[in-house]
């Protein structure tokens, strides 16, 4: 079929026997147009002369002549259809590294628009056409341009793969069906399709929960790091306000000490002055006396020398300066004095800045219970899991994994793998313990070394006054005063264990730069009773900020229990 037959407005100049444009179009004595060279071949194969659409018998064969009209017609028509299919497939694009070419096109291959499953070819738009008007290429099955499309025919029996065998998960043509795999169950392709499509759909959905999840987890990165700054600048603004504070206070102490050794100095200088004022006075007049000494002493006149004798004999009235003299102020201590004042000063603002940050961190406090599976045989647990000492009898206790057997130690229920928590300990009226945290994968058969080498962060009291922090190598300190409640605190990405003293909210002892890969629980040895003198239990305390949320949950429940009380009696009241 020529270019022209593509286009939808040749219709009125088709021949109605070859069905493509009129060439050398003739008309019958009827009045209906056909190609020459197709109506006489019609009328050389049959024995009758009829007309081929409206079936009329000519006696004769009919004499034939070109109609002139029409030809010039069909003359221009094929030329605008030439130009409009050049122009057409100007336009198209033609294939391009990586995309699926038309398999029609000679020369220039085209971009496919689709492929056809039953012909197994990619066509451009322009081949594409007859696909879309025939009635028979109208059933084909079209999808989006794909290479390789033998390989959707069966290797075996070059048979289109039309359905799909359950039981091998393969693609298998019909001869396969009867012959390969009679015996298996088989489900047409578009039926598999429609499943795997339906999977597909399942997988779409969750993977786009997870995209969800991810994203809502980029925002919770996103807002940590903005309550990270929040602190940061907080912490900025608090340390820049803290530290001002304290440099105007060196600075008001250091100009308090000048002024006051400039004080001393120049009352020294005014003495000083006072004296060296007299004394040349005195100079002066004694200076003058000399004078009149030595001119009458070289007097001749007898009379004068003798009556003014006695006037110059004695030396003028002066001041006796032999215990008189000036003595430099003492300076020593003054520096000492300041900077005593001064450390004064910073101790009481070290403990503001305790307190406070006692504060932050009792914002994380975990209400923490003794795990009786680890406890030790020897020692002794309360019924609510809050105290544990040491008794004088191992008690016959399964042997199970998680307890200590060797050594007397305990650990809490609750774990760490994240975050930050805190919790409390009283340990007053005791001479001995062990508190911090451990590893999950800490010895318990054996007797441990407290150090973190050994999976354990913990400080120690011995001996009623002797602390040490149980590091590599242990760190023994001294302490003002002894903690009666000691508050434990975990920063597990920081890697940080703090110790505090809660009562007088000084720091006692931080383990810094620590690696947690694994849980933590919180480590409790009460030690030896030691005849009695340490039978005191270690007691876990609820912090203030977690007794606050304990009292505001017991009275929303005692609250609802009167809202629940009220409305059981309105219930019962009549109308």
């Amino acid at each position: 079929m020529s270019a022209a037959s593509c286009l939808r407005s040749e219709d009125q100049f088709l021949c109605s026997i070859c069905l493509d444009v009129f060439t050398d179009p003739v008309s019958t004595p009827c009045g209906h147009n056909f190609c020459k060279n197709c109506i006489n071949e019609h009328w050389n194969s049959n024995d009758l002369y009829l007309c081929p659409l409206c079936k009329k018998v000519f006696n004769t064969r009919p004499e034939l002549h070109i109609n002139t009209l029409l030809s010039e017609v069909v003359s221009q028509f094929r030329q605008e259809a030439q130009q409009k299919a050049s122009s057409s497939s100007s336009e198209q694009q033609a294939a391009k590294p990586g995309e699926v070419p038309c398999d029609v096109c000679t020369g220039t291959k085209l971009k496919a628009l689709k492929s056809c499953l039953v012909c197994l070819t990619s066509y451009c738009e322009t081949h594409l056409e007859p696909h879309l008007t025939a009635l028979g290429l109208k059933r084909h099955q079209l999808i989006n341009p794909v290479e390789n499309l033998e390989d959707r025919m069966c290797m075996k029996h070059d048979k289109p793969l039309e359905l799909f065998c359950k039981t091998d998960q393969t693609c298998v043509c019909v001869l396969c069906s009867v012959l390969d795999h009679k015996i298996h169950e088989f489900v047409p392709l578009k039926e598999e399709y429609e499943g795997k499509k339906a999977e597909l759909g399942k997988t779409e959905a969750e993977i786009q929960k997870m995209i969800q999840k991810r994203q809502l987890k980029i925002e919770e990165i996103k807002h940590s790091v903005d309550l990270s700054k929040e602190a940061a600048d907080r912490e900025k603004a608090e340390g820049v306000q803290v530290f001002t504070a304290l440099m105007q206070s060196v600075e008001r102490s250091l100009n308090k000490l000048i002024e006051t050794t400039e004080e001393k100095q120049r009352t020294t200088e005014k003495q000083a002055e006072d004296f060296i004022k007299e004394l040349e006075q005195e100079i002066s007049e004694l200076k003058k006396r000399s004078s009149e000494v030595e001119k009458l002493s070289h007097s001749e006149d007898h009379l004068h020398l003798i009556l003014n004798f006695p006037s110059l004999k004695a030396a003028p009235p002066t001041k006796d300066w032999t215990e008189v003299s000036v003595h430099p102020p003492s300076y020593e201590g003054t520096v000492v004095k300041a900077v005593a004042q001064l450390e004064e000063m910073l101790s009481k603002q070290k403990k503001k800045l305790f307190e406070a940050e006692l504060k932050r961190v009792q914002q994380y406090a975990v209400d923490v219970t003794l795990d009786l599976d680890t406890a030790h045989p020897a020692l002794i647990l309360s019924d609510d899991g809050k105290q544990v000492n040491c008794g004088y009898v191992r008690k016959k206790l399964p042997d199970n994994p998680e307890r200590f057997s060797n050594h007397g130690c305990v650990l809490g229920k609750q774990s760490l793998s994240s975050g930050r928590f805190y919790f409390e300990v009283q340990v007053k009226e005791k001479t001995k313990w062990t508190l911090g945290v451990a590893r999950e994968s800490i010895d318990r058969k054996r007797q441990i070394t407290t150090s973190p080498e050994d999976g354990n962060w913990t400080i120690c009291l011995r001996n009623g006054s002797e602390y040490t922090a149980n590091n590599s190598p242990s760190v023994n300190f001294s302490l003002k005063s002894r903690p009666q409640k000691v508050g434990v605190f975990v920063d597990y990405e920081e890697g940080l264990v703090s110790f505090y003293d809660v009562d007088a909210a000084a720091l006692i002892y931080s383990f810094t730069g620590c690696s947690f890969t694994k849980k933590l629980y919180p480590f409790f040895c009460p030690s030896l009773n030691d005849g009695g003198i340490n039978s005191a239990p270690l007691i876990i305390c609820p912090s203030a900020s977690l007794s606050l949320a304990i009292v505001a949950a017991a009275l929303l429940k005692i609250s609802a229990r009167r809202w629940s009380c009220r409305l059981r009696a309105n219930q019962n009241v009549p109308e």
